[in-house]
């Protein structure tokens, strides 16, 4: 585990060497995609966004885009795959992308996903059919990280009950916590974990925080010595449900939790025990199991839970540079050039 402003370094503790948790190799050799200026027979290039929110990205693309090359938004209340047929490019966003939707365009020539995360597509199926995936890394670090420490602050003030407190004008109640002298657990230091760090530190936090390499013994003691844990790390086979029953009753009685990744890295049930029984002291999600998700779910309704709509990675920052890559690459697409962010 690394703590007192060493989170990208390593640290030794009883003769062993521990590095950090969830860091994925990631492969950048793009290769070569077919010439052509336009979508064939002389129509123009069709891009459509798949995502069911964070519209205005769609317009931030629109913005940089070549002329000739035209990008729509899909309509949620109609099956993906018939809207889709005279798609050159398609940006899933949190669409499932399995085998049938990757065969459905009848000229597909990439998949860019305008985020990060590709583990809804299929992967292999796109390898298939010879089309590449590109996503978009390295937008949102900041803004993430940012939405993180909002969560933080707002779970050790109680800013629900303020907010009822206020209503019930009800004056310098409830009392919050101060964060300095306290321990912050990151899992993931991929840039939204590490800018979280130098924000804690800031703020007189020790930090914490272990990468995919971490056994799951640090892990589990990182959840004991941690007042606040904050999750960062990607969705895969390993970390899927890692913030569990396990790891929940591991951590010190009102333990503050917030999720900004993924969430089906944290088990439901196991969290939802964790706040009835007051082993945590509250719980801020940004991602949720489904989504949208349903606003009178009594999880999302409870005094010691703060929630926001997927917004963290959401600024007019972040947007433009994912815009400015979705958009570069479809300039490399029409060229015939090299892919940037290739991943298959």
């Amino acid at each position: 585990m690394h703590t007192n402003g060493h989170a990208n370094g390593n640290r030794r503790r009883n003769g062993k060497r521990l590095t950090c948790v969830f860091r994925h190799k990631r492969r950048t050799s793009p290769g070569r995609v077919r010439s052509r200026r336009d979508g064939g027979n002389g129509r123009s290039v069709q891009i459509v966004f798949c995502g069911t929110g964070w519209f205005p990205i769609v317009d931030a693309i629109r913005a940089r885009l070549p002329s000739g090359v035209v990008i729509r938004s899909w309509d949620g209340q109609l099956p993906l795959a018939t809207q889709i047929e005279d798609a050159d490019v398609l940006l899933p966003s949190n669409a499932r992308f399995d085998a049938a939707v990757i065969a459905a365009p009848r000229n597909l020539r990439l998949i860019q996903q305008p985020a990060v995360g590709t583990e809804g597509i299929d992967l292999s199926a796109a390898r298939a059919r010879g089309v590449p995936v590109c996503n978009a890394p390295g937008t949102n670090g900041q803004a993430v990280a940012e939405a993180a420490l909002f969560l933080i602050l707002a779970l050790a003030r109680r800013l629900p009950r303020a907010t009822r407190a206020f209503a019930e004008r009800s004056i310098g109640a409830p009392l919050g916590v101060e964060l300095a002298g306290r321990t912050l657990g990151i899992l993931g230091l991929g840039r939204s974990g590490m800018a979280l760090a130098r924000f804690a530190e800031a703020v007189g936090m020790r930090v914490l925080a272990a990468r995919s390499t971490t056994s799951r013994e640090d892990v589990l003691d990182l959840a004991a010595r941690s007042d606040v844990i904050s999750v960062h790390c990607p969705l895969t086979p390993a970390t899927r449900g890692l913030v569990g029953e396990a790891f929940l009753s591991r951590v010190k009685p009102g333990a503050l939790l917030v999720n900004v990744a993924r969430g089906p890295i944290v088990e439901r049930e196991a969290l939802v025990h964790a706040l009835e029984s007051g082993r945590l002291g509250g719980a801020g999600l940004d991602v949720f199991w489904e989504e949208p998700w349903d606003p009178a779910d009594p999880l999302y309704r409870r005094e010691d839970v703060v929630v926001l709509p997927h917004v963290a990675g959401s600024t007019e920052e972040a947007f433009a540079r994912i815009a400015d890559i979705v958009a570069g690459n479809v300039f490399r697409l029409v060229r015939g050039e090299p892919l940037l962010h290739r991943i298959a």
